[in-house]
């Protein structure tokens, strides 16, 4: 890996190359060194790369299923074809190899870690639910901090640590990919303002809750962020409010109550431009935060919800070709400077919802 900086500092012992005044390869400040470009396509149990890993029952969260196969594995991507654009993606999601493709194909680095969190379908459930119920549990999963009283997840299981751990174990086994390029001097975490934290429906909103706690480059919610009753979402934010972009159908049930408008207002996403169709748009989109599409589903909220991600669900056109490809190289590369004229709230959306 050649690296080109213009910060010199405690890295430059290790860094290899001339570091010169200039950037390049989309400004990221460095550039692939690989003798066999290629794209690159790694796995690892989270337990086999941290001796602290440990499973937690309490909330169906396992390192091994019943019948004794791994269920901590781990996934990431890189293509050294591509000019990196030195961004990682981290999915809060499970496995979606058609996105990852998608990323590298853009110059973004991309990784899947495993972490605590089954909890969704066995905590909060109570009603009225608290109004910090769930934005807690988020946290203390994404973190491994102590922020909620509903679940004891530590360090080692939340997704912030299994993923610095994870690009060390990539940095070492995969040099060619230069996932050094995220880790901090003493590789003891990882650079946040180089990552792009993104998931589908419950992944998505752990994105925006970590982003909220965290400062990072982007967060990409696809079929979400919602957390109906929780007030996280109207919190100050360590992250921009114009690096938030948000993608759903309007026949999700997401929109049945409120739910994406609601929290896509209190993350201020409003302030950057209108809710915008792309089935009657084209990029730029304004700009814009917020892009639906209202492509036919039959009507099928199961698949709508589903919908806005390569797979079964996505619009497709002639020769299975996806009709969105320009959304999703918009949603994860759009200068995050660039933004759209504010509009006001929508005063039919509800924000406080009756318990």
């Amino acid at each position: 890996m050649k690296w080109i900086s213009t910060n010199l500092g405690p890295r430059t012992a290790w860094l290899l190359g001339v570091l010169v005044p200039s950037l390049s390869c989309a400004e990221t400040g460095f550039r692939f060194d690989d003798p066999k470009p290629q794209r690159y396509q790694l796995t690892a149990r989270a337990s086999k790369i941290d001796p602290r890993v440990k499973a937690h029952p309490e909330i169906d969260f396992l390192i091994e299923t019943k019948d004794g196969k791994p269920a901590d594995v781990q996934q990431a991507s890189v293509d050294t074809r591509v000019a990196p654009r030195g961004e990682l993606v981290i999915w809060l999601m499970g496995y979606n190899p058609g996105l990852f493709e998608r990323w590298n194909s853009y110059g973004l680095h991309a990784i899947r870690p495993h972490y605590a969190n089954k909890w969704f379908s066995i905590c909060c459930r109570e009603k009225p639910v608290g109004e910090n119920c769930r934005g807690n549990i988020r946290l203390e999963a994404a973190t491994g901090e102590d922020f909620s009283d509903e679940v004891d997840i530590p360090k080692p299981d939340g997704m912030a640590e299994r993923s610095v751990r994870f690009v060390k174990w990539l940095a070492k086994e995969n040099p060619q990919g230069g996932w050094a390029y995220f880790l901090n001097d003493d590789q003891t975490d990882l650079l946040w303002e180089r990552v792009i934290v993104s998931g589908a429906s419950h992944g998505s909103t752990t994105a925006a809750r970590f982003a909220k706690h965290q400062k990072v480059a982007r967060v990409v919610a696809l079929c979400g962020p919602r957390d109906q009753f929780q007030t996280w979402q109207s919190l100050p934010s360590a992250t921009p409010e114009n690096r938030y972009f948000g993608f759903s159908h309007v026949l999700d049930e997401g929109w049945t109550n409120d739910h994406y408008c609601r929290s896509w207002e209190l993350l201020g996403m409003h302030r950057f431009g209108p809710i915008v169709n792309v089935d009657q748009s084209k990029p730029p989109y304004g700009n814009t935060r917020r892009l639906v599409t209202s492509f036919d589903v039959g009507g099928n909220a199961g698949r709508a919800h589903g919908a806005v991600q390569p797979g079964r669900s996505a619009a497709k056109g002639k020769g299975g070709k996806y009709l969105h490809e320009d959304v999703w190289r918009y949603l994860y590369t759009h200068p995050v400077d660039k933004t759209g004229n504010a509009v006001p709230m929508d005063p039919e959306c509800l924000k406080v919802h009756p318990q």
